[in-house]
């Protein structure tokens, strides 16, 4: 059935977003004059990814840093969730119960691949009162954004660490320098080396962690908005409601950018 099924796909707008930020600072510091070699340095990048890993977990519970890094999956995938075949699902059934009686819908519910449609589906047959319906499954989507957030949070306290930890890694730097200022042109190139360490931080926060939480916080308001749709629909199915009617109420929760074009007269 058509909506039931849920796939991953790459997202092209965050790969492509890192590629073009990586790109674009690279191609600015080569047009400068510069090499790749001035900011390729591994002692650096140990300093900050390593400094930055060990914060994050002194600042977050375990399960909730094991969590992020499974949640961080989002952010380079996205589900294949489509608003306008959900409804067509839950209008599929509600057409059906209309029918047949909703208990007539007990195969194909067991056939689901959705958690949330699935439990939903199940409780209506089971003859749960609607409110207890929407109580439970309001909890449960309450409990999504909150895992969310917390995921997120993780993220957010990377990029808030990382440039401070690429001060830290330059003042070590100067520290070396400091052991050779007989020689002014070893203190010109190991004044240089030093700020890598800031470079890295900074754009580990701006290019990857920050964006990586803003990307969680993106992807968790879509499932909620497609699990609001799912709850209106079977809640409308528990009602009776016209399976025309209940279209035209799904139908406001799907983007105007996702929603089928009607044809002209």
């Amino acid at each position: 059935m058509a909506g039931t099924k849920a796939g991953l796909r790459p997202d092209f707008a965050t790969i492509g977003g890192i590629v073009l930020a990586a790109g674009g600072i690279l191609g600015g510091l080569l047009l400068e004059g510069g090499q790749l070699k001035d900011v390729v340095q591994v002692t650096a990048a140990i300093i900050v990814v390593g400094g930055t890993l060990g914060s994050v977990m002194v600042n977050t519970p375990m399960s909730t840093l094991l969590a992020a890094g499974k949640r961080s999956m989002s952010v380079l995938f996205e589900s294949a969730h489509d608003p306008t075949q959900r409804v067509e699902t839950l209008i599929d059934f509600a057409t059906k119960a209309r029918k047949s009686g909703i208990v007539a819908l007990e195969k194909e519910v067991q056939a689901l691949e959705d958690p949330f449609l699935k439990k939903a589906l199940s409780l209506a047959m089971d003859g749960a009162d609607l409110q207890d319906i929407r109580g439970m499954l309001e909890l449960e989507m309450t409990s999504v954004e909150n895992h969310a957030d917390q995921e997120a949070k993780v993220f957010e306290a990377a990029g808030g660490y990382a440039p401070t930890i690429g001060i830290i890694g330059a003042v070590l730097g100067l520290i070396q320098v400091m052991k050779n200022l007989s020689d002014v042109n070893e203190v010109g190139h190991g004044i240089a080396v030093s700020f890598v360490a800031t470079v890295y931080g900074v754009a580990l926060a701006n290019i990857v962690m920050l964006p990586a939480a803003n990307k969680i916080k993106a992807r968790t308001h879509e499932q909620i908005r497609l699990m609001e749709l799912t709850m209106e629909g079977v809640t409308g199915i528990v009602e009776g409601m016209n399976p025309k009617l209940l279209r035209v109420k799904l139908e406001a929760f799907v983007p105007p950018a996702a929603a089928p074009k009607k044809a002209k007269a």
